[in-house]
């Protein structure tokens, strides 16, 4: 790839001008003046505006009412911009804090796209920190981590959560084994666990270890575990959140203790594992049940936290629709796109023979699915945002954006998208003090985009929204326009075009062309 030329030549820029938005940031500065933009902040409170912003070295300092709806702004009441400070023109415009993808993998060896693809994906998109659930290693996400923390490369904020086991000499098979496993990924400065299941002793010992030395955990509960140690339990060992929604169900059941699998059933089989998944919210208790509703109010009691991820999943229910998404031209590098073809033996590559019986099935699935995460939202429980990229079709940034689609679809309101993806994303990471809203004291890490959210998420795909105009025009608009992170001024075009370009080379030094499955040039 020419990545790192580009890399290059754009820091050459910035290093010439840097007073000017790049996609290698502008900032931190000593004061900023964020000007003229609409609010829509991550606690819910409905969009207010014309505000100006005050920034000082990446602090919020100011939040400031100049003016009302279609009224001239009087500049003598404005915030003054010191020598030295730096100003934003974002009249008009619409401000929300910083995203936080609760599910974010940095890439995969298997799938050929490295950090630097994957980040400025999420930077174009608004995301700003990052919750890592096991990647390539504990060492290799720290490393990114300090760089990032640092601004030494163009990256979210990320969080390090270890894959439990993870660069363990053997298997982990004792309690005690478990807790010192615990400890030391704690000395090496992981912010937290991610698990995929074990023995019930052993995700005990480690869930309680975990939670004595307060950090975050994660689980996907594996079909290979969940019989004997489902949500329900973990949440009571010290689980603070779940990701997608194995386990769910089966703390749900009540006239049944496993799965309805076919006789038949493999578990390496991806055809067999997702199918079959598709069918078990059926299995479940009914909606508002006696059970179902004493599990959710277990769960609420014991302030846990949902990490669905909808959008993961939604090509097991419309298939064409995930695959022939119009960024996967421009933005899917050759090396993705492969990975997703059909395959029994890359994860999440499942598509032997999937058809429509499959797919209404999976559309059931969801609305039983999306029942219990919008009650849980109504009952006050935490709904977070996360993507789980770099699978089924799904990519990086534009797959975070889909998500906000789907909880819309479940049924909450836009503003209580914007709260999952920015504030409860960071209570859940126990930095609510830091980011998450828009508060004087808190760190300046905002999303700013030309279009109005809360009227059409899809203003915010770096594809933006299509639209007629009164010349009979078809344009797009939106896309984050600005990304500030730490205080520093990213301009979310500048790092997709970026994208962009990674991809056109990777593709021109392949003769590559994307073409769908099983129809030959």
């Amino acid at each position: 790839m020419k990545k790192i030329t580009i890399f290059l030549t754009a820091v050459l820029l910035w290093s010439l001008n840097g007073t000017a938005q790049s996609a290698q940031g502008d900032g931190p500065h000593s004061q900023l003046i964020i000007r003229g933009v609409m609010l829509i902040n991550g606690n819910g409170a409905p969009p207010q505006g014309p505000i100006d912003i005050v920034v000082e070295d990446n602090i919020i300092k100011k939040i400031q009412i100049v003016g009302y709806p279609g009224m001239t702004i009087e500049e003598s009441g404005r915030p003054k911009l010191r020598p030295g400070g730096k100003e934003l023109d974002c009249n008009g415009m619409y401000l929300m804090p910083g995203f936080v993808d609760m599910h974010g993998h940095i890439g995969g060896t298997s799938q050929g796209a490295d950090s630097e693809y994957v980040f400025r994906l999420w930077m174009g998109h608004g995301i700003t920190t990052v919750r890592e659930p096991s990647g390539r290693g504990v060492d290799y996400t720290l490393d990114l981590k300090r760089k990032s923390a640092k601004n030494e490369i163009v990256a979210p904020r990320i969080l390090a959560y270890t894959g439990f086991g993870q660069g363990n000499d053997g298997p982990i098979t004792t309690p005690e084994m478990a807790r010192e496993w615990i400890r030391n990924n704690a000395k090496k400065g992981a912010d937290g666990v991610k698990f995929f299941g074990a023995e019930p002793e052993i995700m005990d010992a480690a869930l309680r270890e975990n939670k004595k030395l307060g950090l975050g955990s994660a689980c996907h509960h594996a079909q290979t575990t969940v019989a004997r140690w489902n949500v329900l339990h973990s949440a009571k060992a010290g689980l603070t959140s779940m990701e997608h929604w194995y386990g769910l169900p089966e703390a749900l059941f009540n006239n049944r203790t496993v799965q309805d699998f076919p006789l038949d059933y493999n578990y390496n089989n991806e055809q067999h594992r997702f199918e079959q998944a598709g069918r078990l919210w059926k299995q479940a208790a009914e909606p508002y049940s006696e059970h179902w509703n004493a599990v959710m109010e277990e769960l609420l009691a014991l302030d846990f936290t949902l990490d669905p991820t909808f959008n993961i999943y939604e090509a097991s229910r419309d298939l064409q629709r995930a695959r022939r998404a119009e960024w996967h031209e421009e933005y899917t590098l050759p090396s993705l796109w492969d990975f997703y073809q059909p395959s029994k033996i890359s994860h999440g590559s499942y598509w032997h023979d999937w058809g429509t019986e499959q797919e209404i099935v999976w559309k059931e699935n969801y609305k039983l699915w999306m029942t219990f995460v919008n009650e849980y939202k109504n009952r006050g429980g935490r709904v977070t945002t996360g993507s789980d990229s770099g699978f089924i079709f799904q990519l990086y940034g534009f797959a975070y954006v889909r998500e906000l689609e789907l909880l819309r679809e479940a049924g909450f309101h836009p503003l209580e998208i914007i709260r999952s993806a920015t504030l409860n994303g960071a209570e859940a990471l126990g930095m609510d003090d830091k980011i998450g809203s828009v508060r004087v004291g808190k760190l300046a890490d905002f999303a700013i985009v030309e279009e109005n959210p809360l009227k059409n998420l899809k203003v915010l795909y770096g594809t933006g929204a299509i639209r007629l105009t009164e010349d009979n025009e078809v344009v797009r608009v939106g896309g984050v326009k600005y990304t500030i992170k730490d205080g520093i001024i990213y301009d979310a075009k500048a790092l997709l075009k970026e994208v962009k370009d990674m991809v056109a080379a990777e593709k021109q030094k392949l003769n590559y062309k994307i073409v769908q499955p099983g129809i030959k040039e």
